[in-house]
């Protein structure tokens, strides 16, 4: 596996960026900041509270409104938002799984416990050691739940477009090409992409296992002799040159029906604007 990228099952690499350190630390003080604001008010709120009613509700209420605070309502909003807050947000990272899936309570709840620990009693010096010192940037409760911080806003490293393989262009306009398994497509198009960035033998024998699987979807099969990667590549072409022209047949479709729903009936002439 690559610093930069996550190596799925089939063994084709996906992009996912660990978030730079400074973007991770700004996300946290943002978080630390709007946390400890609100934990401020809430206390504020139940030591008046208590005071008017009795100090053993009073320290109750402190010690509730501080578990909400620093670990229920950071733990709930990772959660729902699938690893994000409103620090996160607004330094667009996020929190995946060390596969790149996305956090589940689980983690969320690890990461927030230890969080406690490493954040707030500790005014953050030991997530940030901990973050200088691994390669992820990943702090005690990242290691602990088995995640850490990716880029999920900024520049992009495109993939190069599919070509069709010119001596392949006249079968694939003839074949009958059914619609791929989105996984499918999928694990195709990010071999063509990464292809270069394999092992020759990984790359030979994925090729070939994806164009075996593809080669179910197509009839006739390619040309006998067609390598894996030419013939993958002929078929994602085609599939788009189809449902390009497709969708543009579907919205002329429409313009039409719009333009004859707003006719008036009786081939009454439309009023001049």
């Amino acid at each position: 596996m690559q610093d930069d990228e996550i190596l799925l099952g089939e063994g084709v690499a996906i992009e996912a960026r660990p978030a730079s350190f400074a973007v991770r630390m700004l996300g946290a003080l943002l978080d630390v900041t709007i946390i400890y604001a609100a934990l401020l008010a809430l206390t504020v709120v139940a030591n008046t509270v208590g005071v008017s009613a009795d100090p053993a509700v009073g320290a109750a209420l402190g010690v509730a409104v501080t578990t909400l605070v620093l670990l229920a309502v950071p733990v709930t909003v990772e959660t729902l938002s699938r690893g994000r807050s409103l620090g996160k947000l607004a330094t667009g990272i996020r929190i995946v799984r060390d596969d790149g899936g996305p956090v589940r309570f689980r983690h969320a709840f690890v990461r927030g416990l230890v969080a406690l620990f490493e954040i707030y009693l500790t005014v953050g010096c030991v997530a940030l050691v901990a973050s200088m010192v691994h390669p992820r940037g990943k702090r005690l409760g990242d290691m602990l739940a088995g995640t850490y911080a990716v880029r999920v806003r900024g520049g992009q490293r495109a993939m190069p477009p599919i070509v069709m393989p010119p001596e392949l262009a006249r079968w694939a306009r003839h074949a009958d090409i059914r619609r791929l398994p989105d996984g499918l497509a999928l694990r195709a198009r990010q071999l063509l992409g990464r292809a270069a960035m394999l092992h020759p033998t990984s790359r030979m024998r994925l090729g070939q296992e994806i164009a075996a699987e593809m080669e179910r979807y197509v009839a006739p099969g390619p040309p006998v002799g067609t390598h894996p990667e030419r013939f993958i590549a002929a078929v994602l072409a085609e599939r788009r040159d189809r449902e390009y022209r497709h969708a543009v047949a579907e919205a002329q479709r429409a313009q039409q029906e719009a333009a004859l729903l707003r006719r008036l009936p009786h081939a009454v002439p439309d009023p001049a604007d």
